[in-house]
């Protein structure tokens, strides 16, 4: 089966090596546009922009793609899904409007106050001065989310009340929703979804925070581990009733069925479980963890769920192996954007054993650098994965192989899965 995947971060790249490593092969997988990481591993086509419905259409039809699996978030609000469908190919992703589950949260509170769904109170606000009320009721910690896409870094969270409304002010253009603060563990679950069915994945949980003991700024996430050892017997099945399977149900009865990877957002709070918010597409780093630890077919699993044959489907199977996956991050992250710099010591990470799954590389030009030695071109620059029998192991595996890589100014969290290893 012809596979195009569109996307050009560490997620995209923790898809290709779970495609390989299940079955697929390497002459049939095309990643558009890649990075130099991905490249290595599948042929990539930087060139072609996965934010185009039109130009991602032809070149999919050009090339015999069976299917589509969209990574990020953006190309899926474009439409791109909606495009290649038009052509009859089978898209992992949802609609355009479907996708408005992540596009917008308020849009997202609709859907679970129709579907009975429990999550915490918010309040829409259109001005700083409505923002400044809400967060008043709610009280602190403040909690002050951009209504529309902002890369990660639409989120607040804060009990400093002129940073909250700083925030605010930042995304007022795209919209604001002040929530009640919640407090508890967070989870990451994912569930495939055929717009009728919803099988679950595996839980995980991502730190969002930059520095160790969740200290500094919100992040798209420094690090994430999985299987949950601490979560209560039954978790899965109570979310897979309570949450995922009514909202691709109430998004059904809207004319909107959610094809593709429904990522919930969850709280374990003292009331019990809440959402916090719903993704439209594999998690990142959560997909980092959550696919090395499959053994199932991923591209068997994702063309039944874009093909509507999730009905009667297996659970997917999981090594009982854990993994957990350290996130490097470019100097100034994410307040600032360091300059491209170049990275080394990969091969002698990998070397010891860790999987490495880039989200920000580009070759470096050769005459500056040694022939072969890659930059660091963003924010988030690669995610370094470890598998092992217990936390203790794999982390020991985890911090090993990052301690190889060279990149000046990087950072790195040095407690990921700490607390679950003890």
């Amino acid at each position: 089966m012809k596979i195009l995947v569109l996307g050009a971060g560490a997620r995209e790249h923790a898809i290709v090596k779970a495609l390989l490593r299940t079955g697929t092969a390497k002459d049939d997988l095309i990643v558009a546009p890649g990075n130099a990481g991905i490249a290595l591993d599948a042929h990539t086509e930087p060139s072609l922009n996965p934010n185009m419905p039109l130009d991602v259409t032809k070149f999919a039809l050009e090339h015999g793609i069976e299917l589509a699996i969209i990574g990020p978030e953006a190309p899926l609000v474009a439409g791109v899904s909606d495009a290649l469908r038009s052509e009859g190919i089978a898209v992992f992703g949802p609609s355009q409007a479907a996708a408005q589950l992540e596009g917008s949260k308020s849009f997202a509170k609709e859907v679970m106050a129709a579907a009975g769904v429990p999550t915490g109170m918010a309040r829409e606000c259109s001005t700083i001065e409505e923002v400044a009320d809400a967060m008043d009721e709610f009280g602190a910690p403040y909690v002050i989310k951009a209504d529309g896409l902002a890369a990660g870094k639409g989120v607040i969270v804060t009990n400093d009340r002129e940073a909250a409304l700083a925030h605010a002010e930042k995304f007022m253009d795209i919209g604001i929703l002040v929530e009640e603060f919640l407090a508890g563990q967070e989870v990451s679950l994912f569930f495939l979804a055929d717009g009728k069915t919803v099988v679950p994945l595996t839980p995980a949980q991502d730190f969002k925070r930059a520095y160790d003991n969740d200290e500094g700024p919100n992040t798209g996430g420094m690090g994430a581990y999985s299987p949950l050892p601490w979560l209560p017997e039954g978790f899965v099945e109570e979310v897979q009733r309570d949450v995922a399977q009514p909202t691709v149900d109430e998004m059904a009865k809207l004319g909107t069925p959610f094809v593709g990877l429904l990522y919930c957002g969850l709280i374990l709070t003292e009331r019990g479980i809440r959402v916090i918010e719903f993704n439209a597409r594999f998690g990142d780093p959560e997909t980092q963890v959550v696919l090395r630890r499959l053994t199932s077919s991923l591209s068997g699993l994702l063309y039944k769920a874009s093909t509507g044959q999730l009905n009667g489907a297996t659970t997917p199977d999981f090594s009982k192996d854990v993994a957990i996956t350290v996130v490097l991050a470019s100097e100034g992250y994410p307040d600032t954007s360091a300059p491209n710099r170049p990275i080394y010591g990969l091969t002698e990470a990998e070397a010891t054993g860790i999987e490495i799954c880039h989200a920000a590389t580009a070759p470096a030009v050769a005459e500056t650098t040694a022939d072969g030695v890659l930059l660091a071109t963003g924010g988030r620059v690669l995610s370094v994965v470890a598998t092992g029998t217990d936390f203790a192991g794999a982390r020991k595996q985890a911090y090993a192989g990052i301690a190889e890589i060279q990149l000046e100014g990087s950072h790195y969290r040095s407690d990921i899965a700490a607390k679950v290893a003890n």
